[in-house]
């Protein structure tokens, strides 16, 4: 069999026909399928607010920006997560302090969070992790103690609840990804939502050149009409061929979860009496989309790990580690003078995990053949 890919996008005819219709238009930049994805994702998020860039990368820059952090300010970020939590706050000049994580849900653990407030903290990027909600009442509760900004990293998170109320609206502003390996995709892009208009306008602002509109509080605009720069901007704008796409995926997007749903509920039966495995676990409150279904090994080690994933690669099923112990990465590492030994459990959320293929049109010859060689590599 062999040939299992660790994801993949869905896309038919209905992605074909509204990049057609983007490209009859002749309008292929930002334009008014932005403006369409723009309103369904708002609305799905349960939010006034979404502002589509040109990744979630962005998305995390523009939100520093709009909060208007800088060097001298402190930024919690967990320990395990994708560079670009991390990231966001360097590009600020502002200084990544790293928390570790609950290893149940490899989501920033509250208690180190609170840990490591100090007077120069002004902001927390809590990340959901994999499509799991983060523990967000005891988050938002400790952001408001100590006055803190809540940046959602929900990433991995579309669609995702807590306590029936989408993330991204929880917390101060939010940011999503729509790169391949998500529940939905435009190829590369991003977004920014939030409840506060103020915040809204100053990511669009910052995300085309700087641009605030019209001269003079009396002018009437005009077709010529030049905007006003005022502040330095990026262009970080989804182009309309990407926000097509967009819009013919979030018309996807309660299948795509019912079926990530199903075969996430398939794998944790199937693993259920499988030895020396963690599967993942949904605390009360959080919901969980299933962007990725990642396991641990109890008992083992990197190599250990390791030789699991090489029987499951020669097998021709792809699989990956859940994701970075940023602390590690050489530039956090020596910038900050860290050791593995501060976060442990980030730690062992990249040496000891692994990620297994989740897909849409998956069958369930292919998840029977992925648990088979699974439970065969670990027993080898």
């Amino acid at each position: 069999m062999g040939n299992i890919p660790l994801t993949k996008p869905l896309f038919d005819s209905d992605e074909m026909q509204l990049i057609k219709q983007s490209l009859d238009s002749g309008w292929v930049t930002q334009g008014p399928f932005a403006v369409q994805f723009e309103q369904m994702f708002a609305k799905k998020h349960s939010v006034p607010y979404a502002v589509a860039t040109t990744s979630c990368t962005a998305a995390l820059h523009l939100a520093m920006l709009a909060l208007e952090l800088s060097p001298g300010d402190e930024v919690i970020v967990p320990a395990l997560t994708w560079v670009t939590s991390a990231n966001c706050a360097e590009y600020v000049g502002a200084k990544v302090v790293f928390a570790d994580i609950d290893l149940e849900t490899y989501n920033l653990n509250p208690k180190a969070f609170e840990a490591t407030i100090t007077p120069k903290t002004r902001a927390v990027v809590v990340v959901h992790l994999f499509g799991l909600s983060a523990n967000m009442n005891d988050i938002m509760r400790i952001a408001k103690k100590h006055n803190l900004y809540v940046i959602e990293d929900a990433a991995c998170a579309v669609g995702t609840l807590y306590g029936g109320q989408p993330v991204g609206g929880i917390g101060t502003i939010g940011c999503f990804s729509f790169h391949p390996r998500k529940v939905i995709t435009t190829g590369e892009g991003g977004m920014v939502t939030t409840l506060d208009k103020q915040l809204a306008e100053k990511v669009m602002c910052l995300r085309n050149h700087g641009a605030s509109g019209h001269p003079g509080p009396n002018a009437m605009p005009k077709p010529y009409s030049m905007s006003e720069f005022n502040v330095l901007g990026y262009n970080l704008r989804l182009s309309d061929i990407q926000a097509a796409l967009g819009v013919a995926q979030m018309s996807k997007l309660e299948h795509l979860l019912a079926e990530r749903k199903s075969r996430a509920e398939r794998y944790t039966m199937l693993l259920a009496q499988a030895e020396n495995l963690v599967l993942p676990s949904v605390p009360p409150k959080c919901g969980h989309t299933y962007q990725s279904y990642v396991i641990r090994l109890k008992d083992g080690d990197m190599l250990y790990r390791n030789r699991v994933m090489d029987q499951l690669t020669a097998a021709g099923i792809q699989s990956r580690p859940g994701t970075h112990a940023v602390h590690r990465l050489g530039y956090y590492k020596n910038k900050y003078k860290l050791s593995p030994e501060q976060f442990p459990n980030a730690c062992l959320g990249e040496d000891a995990t692994i990620t297994l293929p989740i897909f849409p049109g998956m069958s369930d010859e292919d998840q029977d053949y992925v648990v088979n060689k699974l439970i065969t590599a670990l027993k080898e």
